[in-house]
This record gives C-alpha cells, structure tokens and sequence, in this order.
C-alpha cells in the first residue's frame, strides 16, 4: 500500500524515534509498505518519521544505481531500532536529496565509515560496518530516526539560500510525483 510521505514541516519529522518490539503490529506488512512508497516515489532510502510515525524502523533499496554501481543490484535492506555505534574515516561531501524535501538538493558532509546495531525484519540483531554511498544512506535516513534533516547538515549561508524552497514546502506548494501530507496552515 502506497503511504503519504511527510513533509519538512510536519512535527513527527522532529521527534525522536523509539525502539520498538518483536510483536509491533503489522511489522512486516509496514515495512513491505515503506519498500513500495519508497520504490513509487524513487528514493534510495526511507524512515518510518517520513511516513508519520515515530518508531525506529527505515529501509534502503539502491537497486536503482546499479547500472553504475553493479555492486548495488538487489540490494535491499530494513533496519529496525537501528543505532549507530560509531563513525570513522574521511569526511566526504556528496549532494543529497529527500522525499520530505522536495526540489531541495544540496552539498551534505558526512563521514565514509559507519558500525551500527539493528534488527531486520525476523528481529535478529545484527552489528555491521557500511562504508561508502551505502554508509551515507544510512546516516541520512538515520539522521530521521534522530529528529533531524540532511538540511541541519547545512551551514547558515546555505539555509538562507534555500528558505523560500523551505516556505513553499510548509506552504504544501510542492510539485511531485508521490503522495505526501504537508503541514496545514
């Protein structure tokens, strides 16, 4: 089922997630639903705060780059009461995008090298180390489990350059190609 995606504006996307338990209703049928508004909607990753709900829980689909990046193909994966342990390696400065924040696209500054701890969908714990454009998904859709947006990455210069992009979302006049919940004013 295709699920509205929030936009920057909507108080759930500032809200810090909560980890949540094996018997979680509808777990698996809720993160087959966030693959597919994910999948609709063309992004590369999606978190549950993006959907309207402040559980732990976000998805990553890079199938879509592998045309380029032969590595990526099927690559699919859920991550639920996820945490990162630590980040390490280069700072490396790459654009960004997000479904919450549509048209917006900006330099974001993250570093290579991630560990995490998470469940997948059967709730078996797993610590893994991800690096590259992979690890960069991660910390972006892990920056929603936080309350936070790729946007808080940017320095004052570049948030005063994408206000009036920022006021046209909380305003609901965005044009995309996904079904999204804007704040109502």
């Amino acid at each position: 089922m295709l699920l509205p995606i929030y936009l920057y504006g909507q108080p759930v996307l500032r809200k810090i997630a909560t980890d949540i338990t094996a018997d979680y209703p509808d777990l698996k049928k809720l993160i087959e639903d966030m693959f597919e508004t994910m999948d609709k909607s063309d992004g590369v990753g999606l978190a549950a705060p993006q959907i309207g709900l402040d559980i732990r829980v976000l998805v990553i689909n890079l199938d879509a780059l592998s045309e380029t990046f032969p590595e990526y193909k099927d690559y699919r994966k859920a991550m639920i009461n996820a945490h990162i342990e630590e980040v390490s390696g280069d700072k490396i400065t790459r654009e960004e995008g997000c479904l919450s924040l549509p048209g917006i696209h900006e330099p974001v500054t993250r570093q290579e090298k991630i560990k995490i701890t998470y469940r997948d969908q059967d709730f078996v714990e797993h610590t893994e180390v991800f690096e590259g454009y992979v690890a960069r998904v991660i910390q972006h859709e892990y920056d929603h489990l936080e309350g936070k947006m790729f946007i808080d990455h940017l320095s004052p210069i570049r948030k005063q350059l994408i206000k009036s992009k920022l006021n046209s979302i909380l305003k609901g006049k965005v044009n995309c190609g996904y079904r999204v919940k804007a704040v109502k004013k």
